[in-house]
């Protein structure tokens, strides 16, 4: 496996994103983690990602020096960079020119990192940094240049350290691939072995090594991510896993039938729980999203507990918790860095009664699909849009109530029909409906209205980790806001969310 030291940077997650896409396995680690962590991963070579931060400011973030000791390749991008050449004892100072946006390298050394990289042809790169390489540790070697740039990439061959200023993780580095396939197969002598058969047998073993005889609850919402998780846990233990749907009240409209749908391939390992008003009266009064998403993770796992009680005895709680679940919900560089408490990982308290289980903690959602194909699942299922576990809780900005629950429904609806009645249901990565917290005058009959607004929430993406709107076709945007308006009772305005991830996320809350 390569391990990723995470400094803070925004493509921290395209560096796993490429190497996974190599077949290669990875994990993404703070950059202070214990080095008795790191011996237990044993990994075959280290990345450090980049920062937003310059490794010559104060409180900037550091590695310790034993890191080095590690006798493994290493390869530093942008601020991993200057960290491994500071370490060393070279300098990095504050560039004359700051340089954001796509420059051309000259090649000095096609071996190693360059490897078919002809000298003669310069390359396309993407820089984005304010700081420059000044100086060079005694027997280092500058292996790329650009104008701005003098010392673009480098290297001690001896040692197996690497540096480069460009991002290679991006899709702007045309080639960025290449240069890290070389550090993963040339420098780091990895094995493309990640692959979803490998994978499915390596949980497999690890799932039953796990449970032994004892038995499983497995969270259910008919979801692509529990259901993979569900047949998988299935696979490995068989009857000894109890799948539970919790209707939670918060879902979309004819979502409830549709699970239990799902649920019928579970046979008797399949029960359904009707806790709608629990889980409402619990919300009562809520308008912070962040405590929304704690109510409702404590209001499930105190359900579970007590169904758990009418089925037997149960030592785990599995789920369909994600990597990016899990990257989005930790902070790696201070409390800032935490983007949103995700509902699988931040919304469960500590005093649980079970052992948890997350058999796909380390996937992406491009790969859950994958593993779905792989354990058989329809693609009906395998394709569904995603959807958060809390629900259209946290589509409803503000104060959740029936009523308003019932507007989103019959406002969601609509959008999911159109998209699916154009063709692009399978195209894109997600589209839904949000209802926001404000009202907006308008007319109706030649009278005045004064009524809610819904944002509409179309995006492209791979993973989930980054995310473009999606460019609706003027005429498909009017027919989905002509019907919400005209057939939805209580929406008088539409509007369509323009907004990339980053900066904004996929969800509004």
């Amino acid at each position: 496996m390569i391990l990723i030291l995470d400094f803070g940077s925004q493509y921290t997650q395209l560096i796993a994103r490429r190497i996974r896409e190599a077949n290669v396995y990875c994990e993404i680690h703070p950059y202070n983690i214990p080095r008795e962590k790191i011996d237990r991963l044993q990994p075959k070579g280290i990345i450090l990602s980049g920062s937003p931060a310059s490794v010559y400011q104060e409180n900037a973030p550091q590695v310790e020096e034993e890191l080095f000791d590690l006798h493994v390749p290493f390869l530093g991008i942008c601020y991993g960079m200057g960290i491994i050449n500071q370490a060393a004892g070279g300098e990095v100072a504050r560039s004359d020119r700051r340089e954001y946006g796509p420059a051309e390298l000259q090649v000095d050394h096609d071996t190693d990192l360059f490897y078919g990289f002809p000298k003669s042809d310069p390359v396309r790169v993407w820089m984005s940094h304010g700081d420059k390489i000044t100086s060079l540790p005694e027997g280092w070697r500058i292996i790329a240049h650009s104008a701005n740039s003098p010392i673009a990439a480098f290297t001690n061959p001896e040692r197996r350290l690497f540096g480069v200023q460009f991002h290679p993780e991006v899709a702007h580095t045309p080639r960025g691939k290449e240069i890290l396939e070389n550090f993963l197969f040339r420098i780091s002598n990895c094995e493309a072995t990640w692959t979803m058969s490998r994978f499915v047998e390596t949980a497999v073993n690890k799932v039953k090594s796990q449970v032994g005889d004892r038995r499983v609850l497995c969270a259910l919402s008919g979801g692509v991510d529990s259901s993979v998780a569900a047949t998988l846990i299935h696979r490995a233990i068989g009857d000894r896993v109890v799948c539970i749907f919790v209707n939670n009240g918060l879902l979309r409209q004819g979502e409830v039938e549709d699970v239990l749908h799902v649920g019928r391939r579970f046979g008797d390992g399949f029960h359904y729980v009707d806790a709608s008003k629990r889980f409402l009266s619990t919300l009562q009064g809520v308008e912070d999203p962040e405590e929304k998403r704690r109510r409702i993770g404590h209001a499930f796992i105190e359900v579970f507990e007590e169904e758990a009680k009418k089925l037997g005895e149960f030592t785990f709680l599995a789920q369909g918790t994600l990597y990016p679940d899990v990257i989005e919900s930790t902070s790696f560089v201070g409390p800032s860095a935490t983007i949103k408490t995700h509902h699988n990982v931040g919304g469960i308290p500590s005093n649980m009664p079970f052992i948890l289980m997350e058999p796909l903690r380390e996937l992406f959602k491009d790969e859950v699909r994958r593993l779905g194909q792989e354990l058989g699942l329809p693609m009906e299922m395998i394709q569904r849009h995603p959807f958060p576990g809390p629900g259209l809780a946290i589509r409803i900005l503000g104060e959740i109530t029936e009523g308003l629950l019932q507007i989103l429904r019959k406002a969601d609806a609509i959008v999911m029909h159109e998209i699916r009645a154009a063709g692009l249901y399978d195209k894109v990565w997600q589209s839904f409906a949000v209802l926001l917290p404000i009202r907006s005058v308008g007319v109706k009959g030649d009278e005045r209205s004064y009524e809610n607004v819904i944002a509409l929430r179309v995006v492209d993406s791979q993973d989930g980790m980054t995310a473009d709107w999606v460019p609706l076709a003027p005429e498909l945007l009017g027919k989905i806001s002509n019907r919400i308006i005209n057939e939805v009772r209580g929406v008088g305005r539409v509007v369509y969310d323009i907004s990339s991830k980053p900066p904004a996320t996929i969800e509004w809350e």
